[in-house]
């Protein structure tokens, strides 16, 4: 059953991205002909399942309050066909404090693919994430800010 959940309430962000915590401007962009969803969820959803392949995402799930798994889906914005062959990275910018620049892991959720990692995201101050996403035969990086914020809206 703890499977099932699990599943559950990482296919809804897979799936329909609103479900996450959303950003302060928004959980989608465009940007040169590709979309993109972020969703940022408490590592603590995902703890606790040693047993399922989602422990042990992104080398574990890393402990404490302030850790937070980044998730971005990709999709081609005239199709809407989901994007799988990228490489994407993200970078968390709190204000005042250094950014933190991590590749976002391809990992296949209910049969399909999203980019992942963990991030530390501590206190209430505004973040800035940006999403850099490559493709083969792309001469530059297609790149989206997004503003995130903890807690209710």
């Amino acid at each position: 059953m703890k499977r099932r959940s699990l599943v559950a309430s990482i296919s809804a962000l897979v799936l329909f991205p609103a479900f996450a915590q959303r950003a302060d401007d928004g959980d989608y962009k465009t940007a040169d002909g590709l979309a993109i969803y972020l969703g940022v969820l408490p590592a603590a959803m995902l703890q606790g399942h040693q047993t399922h392949p989602e422990e042990r995402m992104h080398g574990g799930v890393p402990r404490g309050r302030h850790a937070y798994h980044i998730v971005a889906a990709v999709f081609d914005a005239a199709t809407g066909k989901r994007i799988e062959d990228a490489m994407v990275q993200a970078r968390v910018m709190p204000r005042g404090f250094a950014s933190e620049t991590r590749a976002l892991e391809p990992m296949e959720i209910a049969g399909t693919v999203t980019y992942g990692n963990y991030f530390t995201m501590g206190g209430a101050d505004p973040y800035r994430i940006e999403i850099s996403i490559t493709r083969s035969g792309m001469a530059t990086p297609v790149a989206v800010t997004f503003s995130y914020r903890h807690g209710p809206r």
